[in-house]
């Protein structure tokens, strides 16, 4: 009755201290393979390394990090026993009839144990394997018939691990029988994000939200398309036509295009063709695309137009500038659409270029007439950093400007916006006519400050011309004719410098941005009445400087129950104890006295 007791000790006799218990493990993790280190039983005989040693592979996803091969027990026989056996389908075996390395399966390797030859096996190549692990300091004997290895982790701790014979680790489970009532849980349990559009499946807005593309119809060919506003890109300012124009985005662009063979571009491109600009109609709202033609805005041209003519060495009629008024009345979408053109006559030459001007603005359906014309506020009341800093002529308001070249780095008749809070530079040539130095003076000032000259700058974003309260004079400071000690020289300006101070006023929590004041200073050079000067530079520049005074930071208020702190005097404890201490609190100057007598005393002694 005691035999099998005693085989059943012989089988598997681990010693573990208090608390200590194997931990399964499907392979030691993170171990890298040791030189084998095998307990010798006292009647279970030895466990040896093998003569093929056990190679280090790098980790393969899917298989165990660490893969021991073969080991030779003293089970009966001494026979070599594989502990992953190869698979009965090789999905390693890609090349038929030769041996692919590190395939431990296939067949045309004819090697009775590959992993002696490879330097790992590729996944597919053996079974899976489960091991069960435990710190080899608390393994005294081992007389495990399994096959057991000693291993290293990747914290340097060598553990004990027996390998496990569980065959249910290399079968996945039995499928699932998918049908119409499961398919959409199973989909929705295992699946993941799909790359499925739901674009078709959306029906459009009923109304434009701001920057929207503005969506248009040619009714010739039944096809919505978008209202484009060229812009320009590159270093060149190349005009891109894919630029949507948005809702209620009011702004302007400029580009340029260049032109190989202007004799035939000048009656073939669309973009010089005034009709390209106003032969659609504009959809109200964005669902109008189901039924567009009961929804439609027809285009209203309310300048000239003429079709471009090529005669003789001139292309005539191409259009220079494009700006479309839009009346939008909420969220019933755009209620009229105006366009008015610009045209310009170009040379044709090799190498000519044109350059196109598109503005785009909105406004409120019904709007009087004398408030459309109002311009728009920087402000309310505060400027808004990048909004237009605002000037005053003869009690027309206006945006005040920088120079702005052109392509070949002339004076342009259009200039720079100056935005408010934004420092900037800008520059050009400005050819010469023969003039008299006054004069010349003249066109160079008008030139530098654009045109009107302004007067008064707005003290706020909302400021009104009626209201001359709401504007600062604009200090000028010419160049000093007297600092130059020539009688036959001609001091011309050459820079002018915008300088402005403002500052935050108001709520902290809420600061509004005015301007204290402004001015022109203007920088000059001599030249000689006798020198032919055909052509100077000039800069401008605009200076913002902010000269806002912080308010003091607020100081505390005394408070009534202010107390010394608990451990203020050495002595507070004893004064804290009983009724009386805990209802009011000792004078600081008696404490203060009774501190002194005590230093007085330690004198006397």
């Amino acid at each position: 009755m005691r035999t099998p007791q005693l085989a059943l000790l012989q089988v598997f006799f681990l010693v573990f201290p208090d608390g200590v218990r194997p931990q399964p493990s499907s392979s030691p993790s993170g171990a890298v393979p040791t030189s084998l280190e095998l307990q010798r039983g006292t009647d279970g005989g030895t466990l040896q390394s093998p003569s093929e040693a056990t190679a280090t592979r790098p980790a393969v996803p899917g298989l165990p990090t660490v893969v021991p091969t073969l080991v030779t027990p003293s089970a009966p026989g001494n026979r070599t026993v594989d502990l992953f056996p190869v698979l009965p389908i090789c999905v390693c075996d890609l090349t038929p009839g030769a041996c692919d390395i590190n395939c431990c399966c296939d067949r045309d390797c004819y090697l009775l144990h590959p992993r002696t030859v490879f330097s790992f096996c590729l996944p597919g190549s053996v079974r899976s394997s489960s091991w069960v692990c435990v710190d080899n300091s608390v393994i005294f004997r081992s007389n495990s018939p399994f096959p057991s290895r000693v291993f290293m982790d990747s914290n340097g701790i060598r553990q004990f691990c027996v390998h496990v014979n569980n065959s249910n680790l290399n079968y996945f489970q039995k499928l699932q029988k998918v049908n119409a009532t499961n398919f959409q849980a199973l989909a929705a349990e295992f699946g993941g994000e799909s790359f499925t559009s739901t674009f078709q499946t959306q029906s459009p807005p009923s109304f434009y939200r701001a920057g929207d593309p503005i969506l248009t119809y040619f009714p010739k060919w039944s096809v919505i398309s978008l209202l484009r506003q060229p812009a320009g890109v590159g270093a060149g300012g190349l005009c891109a036509e894919s630029n949507p124009a948005g809702f209620l985005e009011s702004k302007s662009t400029t580009c340029t295009r260049f032109f190989k063979n202007l004799a035939s571009s000048c009656t073939l491109d669309s973009a010089l063709n005034a009709a390209s600009y106003y032969n659609f109609t504009v959809l109200k709202v964005p669902r109008s695309m189901t039924d567009p033609q009961n929804m439609e805005v027809p285009v209203i041209l309310t300048s000239q137009a003429n079709a471009p003519l090529l005669a003789g060495n001139t292309c005539q009629n191409v259009v220079s500038q494009v700006t479309y008024e839009i009346e939008t009345n909420g969220t019933f979408g755009i209620q009229k659409v105006s366009v008015s053109l610009g045209q310009t006559n170009l040379t044709v030459e090799p190498g000519a270029s044109l350059q196109q001007h598109f503005i785009l603005r909105f406004r409120a359906f019904q709007q009087s007439t004398a408030a459309s014309l109002t311009s728009p506020r920087s402000g309310n009341p505060g400027y808004i950093v990048g909004k237009p800093l605002l000037a005053l002529t003869d009690d027309i308001s206006y945006s005040m400007t920088l120079l702005q070249s052109q392509g070949n780095g002339s004076c342009s008749v259009k200039r720079h916006e100056v935005q408010f809070g934004v420092n900037a530079i800008s520059g050009c040539k400005l050819r010469l006519k023969k003039a008299d130095c006054s004069h010349l003076q003249q066109e160079i000032y008008q030139t530098l400050h654009g045109r009107p000259r302004p007067e008064y700058v707005a003290i706020f974003g909302n400021a009104d011309p009626a209201q001359k309260g709401g504007w600062t004079r604009i200090l000028n400071r010419h160049c000093s004719i007297s600092a130059i000690n020539c009688t036959s020289c001609c001091l011309i300006p050459v820079s002018l410098e915008i300088q402005v101070l403002w500052a935050y006023v108001g709520l902290l929590s809420n600061p509004q941005a005015h301007v204290s004041g402004v001015r022109f200073l203007y920088q000059c050079q001599s030249i000689q009445d006798s020198q032919q000067v055909t052509e100077v530079s000039l800069t401008t520049l605009v200076n913002f400087v902010d000269i806002t005074q912080k308010p003091q930071p607020p100081r505390g208020q005394p408070k009534m129950d202010w107390k010394w702190p608990f451990d203020f005097f050495p002595f507070k404890v004893a004064f804290s104890r009983g009724v009386f201490s805990q209802k009011c609190s000792v004078s600081p100057i008696l404490i203060l006295c009774l501190l002194l007598l005590g230093v007085l005393n330690l004198e006397t002694m």
